[in-house]
């Protein structure tokens, strides 16, 4: 499994993710064990919030809350109704190189 920092909650599991904004392209990947996302909306008015969120939602296909970190672009996310070897099988996937 992954060694990016999770924590197993009764609602999901948390992650912590950072954002990079006004990126030329949307990119999800793993940089030192943490997780990044480079998002194309600017950091107004929520946009990079909600690309986020829906970029997330996507990807590990469940639904995805913010908890901390809503104006930062350090961020911890839970990921509802979902176990910590999922979360790592995503990471692992992430962090493998592409073919």
């Amino acid at each position: 499994m992954s060694t990016t920092k999770l924590l197993k909650t009764d609602q999901g599991v948390i992650v912590n993710v950072y954002v990079k904004p006004d990126a030329r392209e949307f990119k999800i990947e793993v940089e030192d064990d943490e997780i990044v996302v480079n998002c194309l909306a600017a950091p107004v008015k929520g946009k990079v919030n909600k690309e986020l969120v829906k970029q997330l939602s996507k990807l590990f296909k469940r639904k995805i809350e913010i908890v901390s970190g809503f104006t930062s672009k350090l961020k911890r996310v839970l990921i509802k109704d979902i176990s910590l070897d999922e979360v790592g099988n995503v990471i692992a996937k992430l962090k493998a190189p592409a073919p």
